[in-house]
């Protein structure tokens, strides 16, 4: 009964509607009473062959309407009718979308049965919480990882990211956290993803108990730009559905890189300039309100721990897209393309890796531990060359001793299977067992 009494509301009083005056690529101009348009409305377009095509108001040009379409614009012509909805996208979530596949409008795509509308809007563009009434970050998140439990460590509430080149491994560390990571709900994006793709992750990496408490968003490649950039919004939406239900949520997004290029299109389209590497200046303003959105709800509330992957270009951790979300975000893993090619997975460079809720997350006793781990790799990392070549003599530097004969223990310590889980607890045993370890062979006697 809420559901249709939403629907009966979203209906508009008086139906206006303009005309297709032309069509440039993507591109839609609309003439009509533009003074009841706003930026981010909706217009449906009747094409020839009866059908409907959704388009988004993204600008206003010589008393036009500048459209992008949701679809294809194969049968639009000049002339076609363009009704003006009153209401922007929205979407009406409930408990029951659980362990469904949907697209960015909100649809099932798994040949599921239709999706039980809630009772209540939630919009697609939500503004982030004010940030003087959010909680501060939770209890230490188990992703069951490793690499990332211990020296990344992950808060409830906390954003991070996973920066990494094509075919480093990203997607399969993605695929260990959505299965290891203790949380009430679990919300994916997959944004600009490979359609092969999409069945094998629900199949194989979420399996059909990581479903049950999961919502998996689906926009890949082929589809508009718009559809990927809403695909984005959707899932921080459902997201934060679940937080104000006091759910602490595990929304994980793949991957923001495509996010910025649908921008990018949207953007180049209605006439923006290009800055850097061609992006326009809206891709910067649009990722922080994305990114914002995730994190510690209010008081009495759930929390939304984010975690994004971007997609460096050519392995440069520095272009501007990661160099922006990097600024953003409480934290950052880096993979790196050698470390992978070793055949270490993941591939985490830990020395280029933070999380910027450590130390406070970390116990007292762990800390010197971290640091001496750490030491041990950045005097490793510095002499690597050396080592390889056969250059360095045993004995010219005890630091150096040190930092050799650990390194296989580590880099054991460091790799781990797809299928194996440690929980942070193990994970800082078995590092102050190496340590301990190390130290007591090297105590004379």
């Amino acid at each position: 009964m809420k559901s249709l009494i939403a629907d009966i509301a979203n209906i508009d009083e008086v139906e206006v509607f303009g005309r297709v005056k032309s069509v440039q690529g993507l591109l839609i101009d609309i003439v009509g009473p533009v003074r009841e348009l706003r930026v981010g409305g909706r217009v449906k377009i009747e094409t020839k062959s009866n059908g409907v095509l959704e388009c988004e108001i993204i600008g206003f040009r010589d008393g036009h309407a500048l459209c992008l379409p949701f679809g294809p614009v194969e049968g639009v012509r000049l002339g076609c009718r363009a009704v003006f909805a009153g209401h922007d996208g929205a979407v009406y979530p409930c408990e029951s979308w659980l362990g469904r596949v949907i697209n960015a409008n909100g649809e099932p795509i798994d040949e599921g049965a239709p999706l039980k509308q809630g009772g209540e809007a939630r919009a697609l563009r939500a503004p982030p919480l004010p940030a003087h009434k959010r909680n501060r970050v939770g209890e230490p998140l188990d992703l069951g990882i490793r690499v990332l439990n211990t020296f990344t460590t992950v808060c409830e509430g906390q954003r991070l990211g996973i920066f990494a080149g094509s075919g480093v491994g990203k997607s399969v560390l993605m695929s260990m956290m959505v299965r290891n990571t203790a949380s009430d709900i679990t919300i994916v994006g997959l944004i600009g993803e490979r359609g092969r793709e999409v069945r094998e992750f629900v199949a194989d990496q979420l399996g059909e108990e990581g479903l049950k408490r999961a919502i998996v968003v689906v926009a890949t490649s082929d589809e508009s730009a718009l559809m990927r950039r809403q695909a984005a919004y959707l899932t921080l939406t459902l997201a934060e559905y679940f937080r104000d239900q006091g759910k602490n949520v595990l929304c994980m997004m793949d991957s923001l890189t495509r996010f910025a290029m649908a921008q990018r299109e949207i953007g180049l389209a209605i006439g923006e300039p290009p800055t850097a590497k061609g992006y326009p200046p809206t891709v910067f303003t649009e990722l922080p309100r994305l990114l914002e959105r995730a994190g510690p709800g209010l008081v009495n509330s759930g929390s939304v721990t984010g975690l994004f992957t971007v997609l460096v270009e050519g392995d440069d951790h520095n272009e501007p897209i990661a160099d922006a979300v990097r600024g953003i975000l409480d934290g950052h893993i880096v993979m790196e393309r050698a470390i992978a090619e070793r055949g270490r997975y993941p591939a985490v460079n830990v020395l280029r890796s933070i999380s910027r809720t450590m130390p406070g997350c970390v116990p007292e006793e762990m800390r010197p531990v971290l640091q001496q781990v750490r030491e041990y790799m950045s005097v490793y990392a510095d002499m690597e060359e050396l080592i390889r070549l056969g250059a360095y003599r045993k004995g010219s530097d005890p630091r150096v001793d040190k930092a050799i004969e650990v390194n296989p223990a580590l880099e054991a310590f460091l790799s781990q299977g797809q299928e194996e889980k440690t929980s942070i607890v193990d994970g800082y045993e078995l590092l102050g067992g190496i340590v301990e370890e190390t130290a007591t062979e090297q105590t004379p006697t």
